[in-house]
């Protein structure tokens, strides 16, 4: 099977050739231009070229100069409430920041926009908490959210995250209502090689069972727990994704250690609604902001923190593996409105 690699006899003329060959190699890949790599700061503030757009383009006019006054207040009210930031959030962004015009004694508009990414870093920054699964083994992080919001990929995106860490993980495919459901996880299970567990008996509190004694007995580091998409609405549906929880709760005490919501970012004032009735029913601990790359609504982000200050462990920016990333808030704002 070598043989294609064996100098094969030439005539004394050919000699030359392997070399002429490998110096135009070597020429030619000395004028190829390097390929650019973006920063995951570039590749932020491009998948919320929607939002900036949206917000930020109205803003750098806002912020062109001029005298500080109330019809200045009022556009920009106007322009953080069309961008999703939400009414309450708004009322206090505003009020923060003519705390600052008055104590830093501003009177130009230019200077508002450094005032207003300190009022908005101080209502973001709290939520900034990168998710710590350290504290057991195997660390289990349920997965809830209304269909469509993202769960199926983003359980994919974050086992291959945690196998980067060199940490071993294992899928339970608990949404037994929808065959496509623990079809896209036994691929996103092959493509990172790892086991997913699932049922077809339609019982996602046993398939979490199965899963948590499985991961204890093979020594797993991360489970990584799909619940059914519920409607907010739908409260029988949310009690029986709280008794999911409580089963889970039965095969490893403290279970789970983490209740992921995630959020589609398109759903806009939505997603506050959502985070509000899944935190009551389930006790929310961490957020994932979804989709966040083909929307101008990510400014729902401070409408978020301001109804529900629920840390938001990841957003996703793509469709690519890598594409989900920890929040930090000071990307996130420079991103949003530079």
């Amino acid at each position: 099977m070598f043989d294609f690699f064996k100098k094969k006899p030439t005539q004394p003329t050919d000699e030359a050739a392997p070399e002429q060959v490998d110096t135009q190699v070597i020429e030619t890949k000395a004028t190829e231009a390097p390929v650019a790599v973006q920063s995951w700061s570039e590749r932020l503030k491009q998948s919320l070229s929607k939002t900036r757009k949206q917000l930020g383009n109205q803003l750098a006019s806002l912020f062109g100069g001029g005298k500080i006054d109330v019809e200045v207040y009022e556009e920009l009210e106007t322009i953080l409430i069309t961008s999703d930031v939400g009414v309450n959030a708004t009322k206090n962004l505003l009020a923060d920041i003519k705390n600052r015009v008055k104590v830093q004694s501003l009177d130009d508009t230019v200077q508002l926009k450094a005032a207003l990414k300190e009022a908005m870093s101080d209502l973001l920054t709290p939520l900034q908490k990168p998710l710590d699964t350290s504290s057991h083994k195997p660390f289990v992080i349920m997965l809830a959210g209304v269909n469509g919001a993202g769960k199926t990929t983003s359980i994919g995106k974050l086992a291959h995250a945690f196998q980067a860490e060199g940490k071993s993980v294992l899928i339970a495919a608990g949404d037994t209502f929808r065959a496509a459901a623990r079809e896209q996880l036994q691929i996103w299970g092959e493509r990172n090689n790892v086991h997913v567990v699932s049922q077809t008996s339609g019982d996602a509190a046993a398939v979490m069972f199965d899963a948590i004694n499985s991961a204890k007995a093979k020594n797993i580091d991360i489970v990584l727990a799909d619940t059914a998409g519920r409607l907010p609405t739908q409260m029988h549906l949310m009690d029986e994704i709280a008794k999911v929880k409580r089963v889970m709760d039965k095969a490893l005490p403290g279970a789970p250690h983490e209740v992921l919501l995630v959020l589609d970012a398109n759903t806009g004032q939505n997603a506050v609604t959502q985070v509000k009735t899944f935190d009551d029913a389930l006790g929310v601990t961490g957020l994932v902001l979804s989709k966040l790359d083909g929307t101008a609504k990510g400014g729902v982000i401070a409408a978020i923190a301001e109804a529900r200050p629920i840390p938001i462990r990841y957003i996703g920016i793509g469709e690519g593996i890598d594409d989900l990333r920890p929040f930090i808030a000071a990307d996130f704002i420079d991103a949003m409105i530079d």
